[in-house]
């Protein structure tokens, strides 16, 4: 085999290796063989036409045809001419597939089923990796370069999955030394026989003593491996990292449960372009505002982490014991509700409102007494589960809060422990937030109100969550967080009072549907805090602006002359969120990161300085630039998502929010018409906006009364003298779109989403700004003036 012929062939063997690390992205693995059967078929028609030869770019267009031949017989075979040349209607097939392999990507966890259009984006996608890299490495002879592209394709997997292993790192990067070394063996094969070494002693052999040059590249680079690997243990350290093996792998019975990775990742569940449904429910009771569906509760906090205790886990009993602390002159109300979960929803914790007083499930699922919590035993998760629950509602007033006794010694003991590494900053700012308070109570409120409204806080789910003891006194600097941040402060706040506090993490109620039911989507995630009230139990607060209900017992209208300061407090309604209302919580579930687990407040596990950080570091950065490069036709896409998710997103209490955010969700619809080619009139008003998008779109009834409730709603901030929230905006626009997708062409649903028309208006905006630039600087620079010719 000769040298050239070698290098292609490690460059096939590079990218087949770099893709190993997707097959935890999809269930099946089948997707492979197809990668790397084109893949052969590729490296085979350039090593064919760089023997003829032909010119490198004639190489390179050869290889790209029969690529392009071989994915119509693949993918589009019925809409190709003799079921291989590619012609409109397979490119518009192509389309539909990539279109809707992106939605299949936003819908479903990972390991996702292998859809058609997945097939088409991981082989695809495969396959221009290799091509690119067979360009630089055999057509253009450069294989270092040839690594970037490797990288982007090993970075994707990385980023999309969440337990990738260290050994798809060591694949992926035994194929790239490959590549270098087969390189450097051909290189130089041209300059004759393989150079060596001097003779080791007299009478040696001086070709077998010597060590040659492409051994020792061999050795170096196992020892490279090595050195790489070594930081690899910190990367899957996190504020709520998998901790432990405790859960759901004993045998029934007995055992204990140690730690728990409930959610994972909140923030970028928090920050996905499109929500998606993890769960459904129906209840008995109309006020749905507080029923929030508790997943797990974070009672142990040593400046690391905030995670669960040890507990004992035991059968489920049928009816679940009385509330710990709830006394018998307290209001309640016992209601029941039914939930179903999605098919890719995978919890081992059970979601469920609190607290719970039965429980009917099946399945293999044990109970943990203390945070009164359902976990799955021998692998039982929640994928597709149906399950009844009867819960309390509890109605404790504000007298009853401010007037409970001291909590039992042990209790208290337990729940008030503070590691010493915690900020002094902490407890100060808690003693300076609620001086002058009389009892618990009151200095809980303040503490929530603190948070919420008066102290400046904004709501960000953009911000990083950060490393190290001093996190929450950098959160209570920057007053710049989500949940996690200000559930986790408050809590710590709040032990630093001697008050017993706990974080829990589960989802917020969710947003009504049309036929009675709640469904509840990755951005209801939540965190919030709990406190302990001897005679009410463990009892609901929420610090977070913008998100989830405040309490009525928190409320300044309630009886019970404590004292409490009138100050202005958030709405008891839930806030529009993505997900629509009237749930508008965005709670802490998974960096599903997706639905799993709220990223703590707490540290990271820290990365180790020096050389390693600065190695990890460096591939990043190249990686990041590669992707960079690849997604560069995609950035209109990715503008219009993001600015999708940004208008339909969260928005303030205030009135004034209130009008931005229906302003800003009407915007949205006026661009997706645009998108659909529904080109916006600026002379309309929103009414007869309206009507002209359900006359070209061609709207179904439902979205037909969707723009036009948003029409109305726009009209009644621009006009009114105090505007009022109007629910389910959010859901409107996106019923809106749903019906302009369903009505257009394929071009026209590919041009929408690869090509947005509405992306000029970033054009307008940079003309403008710079138009206006220009204009400051004409009006300050100076004006010279003609001496005047008459005499004086």
């Amino acid at each position: 085999m000769s040298g050239r012929a070698r290098l292609a062939l490690c460059a096939w063997a590079a990218t087949l290796m770099s893709a190993c690390a997707l097959l935890p992205l999809v269930e099946q693995t089948s997707w492979i063989l197809q990668a790397a059967f084109l893949l052969g078929v590729q490296t085979t028609v350039g090593a064919l036409t760089r023997r003829v030869p032909l010119a490198r770019p004639l190489t390179v267009a050869a290889q790209a045809l029969v690529t392009l031949l071989l994915l119509t017989l693949f993918f589009a075979r019925q809409q190709a001419l003799v079921g291989l040349v590619p012609g409109p209607e397979a490119f518009q097939h192509f389309g539909t597939l990539l279109q809707t392999g992106a939605e299949d990507v936003g819908r479903y966890t990972t390991p996702a089923p292998l859809t058609d259009g997945i097939r088409l984006m991981m082989v695809g996608g495969v396959v221009v990796v290799g091509l690119v890299v067979d360009t630089l490495a055999v057509t253009f002879r450069s294989a270092a370069p040839a690594g970037l592209p490797l990288l982007a394709l090993y970075s994707v997997a990385a980023g999309l999955s969440d337990d990738l292993e260290w050994l798809s790192f060591l694949v992926a990067a035994a194929g790239y030394l490959i590549l270098l070394l087969a390189e450097g063996r051909e290189r130089l094969s041209q300059w004759g026989r393989v150079f060596a070494g001097a003779p080791r002693g007299p009478g040696a052999d001086s070709a077998a003593g010597a060590v040659a040059p492409v051994r020792t590249g061999r050795r170096i680079g196992v020892v490279a491996l090595g050195i790489a690997l070594i930081p690899l243990p910190t990367i899957n350290g996190g504020l709520l990292g998998a901790a432990g093996t405790g859960v759901g792998t004993g045998p029934g019975g007995g055992g204990t449960i140690s730690a728990v990775n409930p959610l994972v990742s909140l923030r970028d569940s928090l920050n996905v372009d499109e929500d998606r449904q993890v769960m459904s429910y129906r209840t008995n009771t109309e006020d749905t505002q507080d029923l929030y569906l508790r997943i797990v509760s974070l009672d142990e906090f040593d400046g690391t982490a905030w995670k669960p205790s040890q507990r004992r886990i035991e059968d489920v009993p049928n009816r679940l014991p009385t509330p710990t602390g709830l006394g018998p002159d307290v209001k309640r109300t016992e209601i029941e509700t039914r939930i179903s979960a999605a098919k890719d929803y995978g919890q081992d914790w059970l979601p469920m409102p609190y607290p719970a007083t039965g429980v009917n499930i099946s399945g293999d699922w044990r109970y943990e007494p203390v945070g009164r919590t359902l976990v799955g035993d021998h692998g039982q998760n929640t994928r597709g589960l149906q399950y009844t629950v009867k819960s309390l509602i509890v109605q404790p007033t504000a007298q009853q809060l401010a007037s409970a006794p001291e909590p039992p010694p042990a209790l208290k003991r337990e729940y008030t422990k503070l590691p010493g590494s915690l900020p002094s900053v902490v407890a100060r700012t808690a003693r300076q937030v609620t001086a002058g308070s009389a009892n618990n109570y009151e200095r809980a409120v303040k503490l929530q109100d603190w948070f919420a409204v008066s102290g400046g806080f904004t709501y960000d789910t953009e911000v990083q969550v950060g490393s190290g003891s001093s996190a929450i006194a950098r959160f209570l600097r920057d007053k710049e967080g989500f949940c996690v941040h200000f559930s986790f402060a408050m809590a710590s706040m709040a032990r630093s009072l001697g008050i017993p506090a706990r974080v829990a993490v589960g989802f917020t109620p969710g947003s009504p549907q049309a036929d009675g039911s709640m469904t509840v989507g990755l951005r209801d995630a939540h965190a919030w805090p709990e406190l302990y009230f001897e005679g009410v139990g463990w009892t609901r607060f929420e610090p977070t602006p913008n998100r989830g209900s405040t309490p009525s017992y928190t409320q300044p209208e309630v009886p019970g002359g404590t004292g409490l300061p009138d100050v202005a407090r958030p709405t008891q309604s839930a806030s529009t969120a993505p997900s629509s209302e009237p749930s508008a919580s965005e709670s802490c579930a998974g960096r599903g990161q997706q639905a799993q687990a709220c990223e703590s407040e707490s540290p990271t596990v820290a990365v180790g300085s020096g050389g390693g950080s600065s190695k990890l570091l460096l591939g990043l950065g190249i990686a990041l630039a590669a992707l960079a490069v690849l997604a560069l036709p995609l950035l209109p896409m990715m503008y219009r998502l993001r600015v999708r998710a940004r208008r339909l997103g969260a928005h303030g209490r205030t009135a004034e929010g209130v009008a931005v955010h229906t302003l800003a969700v009407w915007e949205e619809v006026t661009d997706t018409a645009w998108d659909f080619g529904i080109a916006p009139d600026e002379s309309q008003t929103p009414r007869k906006a309206a009507a002209r998008i359900v006359r070209l779109g061609h709207l179904d009834e439902g979205a037909t009364a969707a723009v036009h409730r948003l029409a109305a709603a726009v009209e009644q901030v621009l006009y009114a003298p105090r505007p009022q929230q109007a629910a389910g905006l959010a859901e409107d626009a996106r019923r809106v779109e749903d019906s302009l997708r369903t009505h257009a062409g394929r071009s026209t649903r590919l041009r929408a989403l690869l090509a947005p028309r509405s992306t000029v208006r970033v054009v307008w905006a940079a003309s403008a700004r710079w138009t206006a630039f220009t204009a400051g600087l004409s009006a300050r620079r100076p004006t010279l003036r003609r001496p005047s010719n008459q005499n004086g």
